[in-house]
């Protein structure tokens, strides 16, 4: 599980990276009208696969860490902000996130003018990486702080 932990860790910087790459990218395009690249369609399909990695290791962690149990008690769940968070609010707000994302992907492919891919790509992932920057566990939050890089153990 640590091995796990410690991916999980690390890939947060890059999904942190290709999403402001991805913004950045779509920030250009909406300001300067600019065609859209295959230099867009790479950031933001990078960044959809970067997410979907991350799903699948988050999975791995709620259900084999027991942080799914938690939801026995829900009560004394939600009274405690270190398993609120890690129970309910980090996986309601990175399953939103990676929804933007996937829906953002689709809705950019479908948009038929390079303005509207760009805005598309400006909303649906910038409302993701707001909601990933709210969801992580940063280390300055003291009731659910860890490490900014999580090592091995």
């Amino acid at each position: 599980m640590q091995f796990v932990l410690v991916v999980h860790s690390l890939l947060r910087w890059a999904i942190i990276l290709v999403g402001i790459w991805t913004i950045l990218n779509a920030i250009s395009g909406v300001f300067t009208k600019r065609k859209f690249s295959n230099k867009d369609d790479k950031s933001n399909l990078l960044f959809m696969i970067f997410c979907d990695i991350q799903l699948i290791f988050g999975l791995i962690l709620f259900f084999g860490n027991s942080w799914f149990s938690n939801f026995k008690d829900m009560a004394g769940t939600m009274s405690n902000p270190n398993s609120r968070f890690f129970t309910v609010e980090h996986e309601c707000m990175m399953l939103i996130a990676w929804a933007l994302v996937h829906v953002g992907r689709s809705s950019v492919k479908k948009a038929d003018t390079d303005t509207k891919k760009h805005k598309r790509m400006l909303i649906f992932f910038g409302i993701a990486i707001v909601l990933i920057f709210a969801a992580i566990p940063w280390s300055f939050r003291t009731e659910i702080a860890r490490p900014l890089f999580q090592w091995f153990n």
